[in-house]
């Protein structure tokens, strides 16, 4: 019977912690070293070392220890299921046998009823923990807490300063995009950094990313398209050799600086044609992350720039977004934590038969990896 009853204790408690409910193992695992110390210390040293009311004086204050110990456990499993808040109070009951009977004075009946009680619940929390964890789901049942215990953290949480979806999900997509076409500013992903986005048919939006980040004006926006057929679509004055060195280096973090003129408006850039790039250049890039491609998709050409504040540091998480120019924004599309911790490298190719291309800023791509790029390009 002890060594029935200890093993089960430890079948208990290792199921316990196998579902990350690190009281109950603990629990499980004490009960099953007190279960074995009383059976071993009831049955076999009570009899073989004769302990009585006047040599038991160690086993008397170790049992009015765990009863106090025990106490702040039965408090615990209140908060966690019935038969674990069973189990302690059964326990309880147990250490005051056996410091009944260091006393010499636990009736028979009293020890039986409580041994057996503990058993019964003992065999049914290990049956329903094993079930339980077999099967993945609440077959036998366990009982709800007594108490719960309310996080004050959610209600004090203050709510996000504007919307902020998921970007796993079409309907956040659906969201940002929308409202992108009527003219907002939202923070989105990228393959890089986190980025300002403005509908480059809403010229408003683009001046009003300016202000969020107290950009200088004359520092010019560049656009994001989802894909190459796009900008062929537009039918731009652009070269053999460029062609080639952007379908080379796009999709990715790579941006070219290309001649404006007329084609942007077929691109979809429509009104904010005068607030994107220079009077005579344009960035355009095609991003590598599918969620940012498929947003341009619903929404047209976007104007892009990082989502910091001017001067400081990119921001590689939406969280940062947020916590910075959230209070500025319409809306953050969630996406996690960046790819990359810098921005794009970005290249001036608007020379590039006469002279070959310039690393106007190096990011995440190195400035020899593109300069190899085209080289190679060049020499095909």
């Amino acid at each position: 019977l002890v060594l029935i009853g200890g093993f089960v204790q430890v079948l208990a408690g290792f199921l316990a912690f196998r579902k990350y409910d690190h009281l109950g193992g603990a629990a499980f695992l004490t009960f099953s070293a007190l279960w074995s110390s009383y059976g071993a210390t009831r049955i076999i040293a009570g009899h073989l070392l004769n302990i009585g009311a006047g040599s038991s004086e160690g086993f008397t204050a170790g049992s009015i220890a765990f009863l106090v110990l025990n106490a702040f456990l039965i408090i615990l499993a209140a908060y966690f299921n019935v038969v674990l808040l069973c189990m302690t109070l059964v326990m309880e009951l147990l250490t005051i046998c056996f410091l009944l009977f260091t006393l010499e004075n636990l009736p028979l009946p009293f020890e039986i009823v409580m041994l057996s009680i503990f058993s019964i619940i003992c065999f049914y929390g290990a049956t329903a923990s094993l079930a339980n964890s077999m099967f993945g789901k609440d077959l036998m049942m366990m009982g709800p807490p007594l108490f719960t215990a309310e996080s004050s953290e959610k209600d004090t949480k203050d709510p996000p300063p504007c919307i902020c979806p998921k970007s796993h999900c079409t309907s956040g997509l659906r969201t940002i995009a929308d409202l992108l076409n009527t003219g907002a500013v939202c923070g989105v992903p990228t393959d890089t950094v986190y980025a300002l986005a403005a509908s480059c048919k809403h010229p408003q939006a683009i001046e009003k990313v300016y202000r969020i980040k107290d950009r200088p004006q004359e520092k010019p926006i560049c656009i994001f398209i989802s894909n190459l057929d796009q900008l062929r679509a537009a039918a731009p004055p652009i070269s053999p050799l460029l062609w080639e060195f952007m379908e080379n280096v796009y999709p990715g973090g790579i941006g070219c600086i290309i001649k404006k003129g007329e084609w942007l408006k077929k691109l979809g850039v429509g009104a904010g044609y005068s607030r994107v790039g220079t009077q005579d250049s344009i960035m355009i890039r095609v991003p590598d992350l599918t969620v940012l491609v498929h947003l341009i998709d619903m929404t047209g050409p976007l104007a892009i720039t990082s989502a910091n504040p001017s001067g400081e540091a990119d921001s590689t998480h939406h969280d940062m977004v947020i916590l910075r120019l959230g209070h500025k924004l319409e809306g953050v599309l969630c996406d996690g934590e960046s790819d990359e911790v810098v921005a794009s490298t970005v290249v001036n190719c608007t020379k590039i038969d006469e002279s070959g291309i310039t690393i106007v800023r190096e990011g995440c791509i190195p400035a020899g990896k593109v300069m190899q790029i085209f080289e190679s390009v060049k020499n095909r």
